[in-house]
């Protein structure tokens, strides 16, 4: 996969270096030269240069690109990299920095951004992951805005213990996309037992994060949960193998 990273500074240097050891090709782009020589990102390609310039992007060839991260300190170089890549070069896939939470609102589709990482806010859910037991943390926002990637860790007396995933009727919006468990993830199936501990992840949209979060909360009841019957299989939420998940 190619991938184009515009900013080469802290956090475009340890997004770069992630990519490399998983042998991605990352062409780095920064108009200070210096960097090259301090970042110790071997493999790395670079080109250095403005790239809120069109020219910049064209000498980038930005249009062979699979991905492009703008993670640059300057949130208004990283929205115009963002629109440029998506308006004039077709690319796929765009992901931007917001360093500035009061602008996490403009990261959107309508400024080509298919993923906004707020570093502060994504650190939070980090914190909040680890020791937030029992209540939905939402880890990271996808698909400008409307999806979201949550983490739920099971209270040891939750009511979902011993549940099997085909048990619960999840939220019509919300897919339990993996389990990890003993640090070991785990692709849900409808056979699988919910263990105290457990932590699960899911993709939803955001509108629908209420009601996962009431699903699962203490004091919710199982009394108005059923077994996934056969006429719900098909929908995106239903959990296992030919019900909506690979495994």
């Amino acid at each position: 996969m190619k991938v184009v990273i515009v900013g080469a500074g802290s956090v475009g240097s340890s997004i770069a270096r992630e990519l490399l050891a998983h042998k991605h090709e990352i062409l780095l782009i920064d108009e200070k030269p210096e960097v090259i020589g301090r970042s110790g990102l071997r493999g790395a390609h670079w080109l250095v240069g403005d790239a809120c310039e069109l020219s910049t992007l064209q000498d980038a060839k930005l249009e062979d690109a699979d991905v492009v991260v703008s993670a640059t300190g300057d949130d208004k170089v990283n929205l115009v990299v963002s629109l440029l890549a998506k308006t004039e070069f077709g690319v796929g896939r765009t992901v931007g920095r917001v360093n500035n939470p009061k602008n996490d609102w403009m990261f959107d589709d309508s400024w080509g951004v298919d993923v906004a990482v707020n570093t502060p806010q994504l650190m939070t859910a980090l914190v909040e992951e680890a020791v937030e037991i029992g209540d939905l943390v939402r880890l990271l926002t996808l698909q400008t805005g409307v999806s979201s990637l949550v983490e739920f860790t099971v209270p040891h007396d939750s009511h979902v213990i011993g549940l099997t995933v085909g048990d619960v009727k999840w939220p019509e919006d919300s897919t339990l996309v993996a389990i990890l468990r003993d640090q070991a993830p785990i692709t849900p199936s409808r056979d699988d037992v919910i263990d105290g501990g457990d932590e699960l992840f899911f993709v939803t949209t955001i509108a629908a994060e209420d009601e996962l979060r009431a699903l699962l909360a203490p004091e919710s009841s199982l009394e108005d949960q059923h077994p996934v019957t056969s006429d719900q299989h098909g929908h995106g939420t239903q959990p296992a193998g030919d019900d909506g998940f690979d495994g």
